[in-house]
């Protein structure tokens, strides 16, 4: 499966509210990408310590992320506009 398969996976499980199911899959892919959605899954928990670590580990600044919405927004123009990210 690639990494972007996955993570609209992630996205489709995110929108419908299946949060245990989105952080679930996420846990598995190491992509930067990844651990930005990580990241923002953690913001929508209310986990701000372990977001931040995720947002790090993305190479993002967490401390001047926008709201939910506008991060999931601006994640789902990343994932659309990335390279393929085929993993084997």
């Amino acid at each position: 499966m690639t990494t972007t398969h996955t993570l609209q996976q992630v996205l489709q499980h995110l929108h419908a509210g299946r949060w245990n199911a989105a952080h679930d899959l996420v846990q598995h892919d190491g992509s930067l990408l990844a651990a930005w959605l990580h990241g923002i899954l953690h913001v929508q928990e209310g986990d701000l310590e372990d977001a931040e670590n995720w947002y790090d580990r993305a190479g993002r600044h967490f401390r001047s992320r926008g709201t939910l919405a506008e991060e999931i927004a601006a994640f789902e123009a990343a994932l659309a506009s990335s390279p393929s990210l085929d993993v084997e």
